[in-house]
């Protein structure tokens, strides 16, 4: 009686898929908040912390640096330091990206509208 219709099971399955993938995606947008990265600068005298979504959570300026006279050498150090967070943040969501396509069957390196 249902002869013919054998690929709505199909459909249903893959819409299933869909969801799971998309709950999944919410999940890790929201971890993605909560794991922090830090990028360094000067050799450790300039420290910016991230989340791995990339929003500045924290800046540590050794004090040392300090003198009037090398306030740009201190703007680079603390312009460097949050871009090199924000390098290591996109590594790492792109990583966890990877992980959870992984997981899902889909190749690790799926560029997904999210």
């Amino acid at each position: 009686m249902l002869k013919g219709l054998g690929g709505l099971g199909d459909m249903a399955k893959m819409m299933k898929s869909a969801q799971d993938l998309q709950t999944k995606m919410t999940d890790m947008q929201e971890e993605l908040n909560n794991i922090m990265v830090v990028g360094e600068s000067g050799a450790g005298l300039v420290k910016a912390t991230a989340s791995a979504k990339g929003e500045l959570k924290g800046l540590d300026i050794d004090p040392s640096i300090f003198n009037g006279d090398d306030k740009e050498v201190v703007e680079d150090l603390i312009l460097a330091a949050i871009k090199d967070a924000q390098a290591k943040a996109a590594e790492r969501s792109q990583d966890e990206m990877g992980r959870l396509t992984e997981s899902m069957g889909l190749p690790k390196d799926i560029k997904l509208p999210f």
